[in-house]
């Protein structure tokens, strides 16, 4: 083949599964969400900030892609940043994980034990602290995160959207 047709042929292959894909992608959005799938948190995605006074904290989520959603997070008071974090929710073996890694330290997984249309809660009992990660929209749009040791000992932090 001359070049020329072969960049077309090539063209028209790449148009073809694009096609293909789309058509597949579009049935698969219409079936329920599996229990392990990272669909029900499609409204956590987006950048998000809230805070007390003079410390400002933040989460910037990705949207759901090759079965995860990745976050960075960062705490700041005044204009310093005091901690950061990096954040992970994967898709492995049916549920759903948590992984944490705060201000770079080696992760510590937490896996879904409760889903709803709103909330998602990961657990790790053998953790020190936090036993507990709560993330819940709320009805106002705002986002609610609570960290706990599955008690009443804990810390919540509400978020508004700053971008989707």
């Amino acid at each position: 083949m001359v070049p020329s047709m072969r960049s077309g042929l090539v063209t028209i292959v790449f148009l073809a599964v694009a096609l293909v894909t789309a058509g597949d992608a579009g049935a698969q959005s219409s079936k329920p969400a599996a229990p392990g799938s990272l669909t029900p948190l499609a409204w956590l995605a987006g950048a998000w900030s809230g805070g007390t006074g003079a410390v400002t904290f933040e989460e910037h989520w990705t949207p759901s892609a090759g079965g995860a959603m990745l976050a960075v997070s960062r705490t700041l008071k005044g204009d310093r940043m005091v901690a950061f974090e990096f954040l992970r929710i994967i898709e492995r073996d049916g549920t759903l994980v948590y992984i944490a890694q705060p201000n770079g330290r080696p992760p510590t997984e937490f896996t879904l034990t409760a889903i709803t249309g709103d909330s998602a809660t990961f657990e790790n009992p053998a953790h020190d602290f936090p036993k507990m990660i709560r993330y819940s929209r709320r009805a106002d749009g705002s986002l609610e995160a609570r960290i706990s040791d599955g008690g009443d000992k804990g810390s919540t932090f509400v978020f508004r959207r700053l971008s989707p």
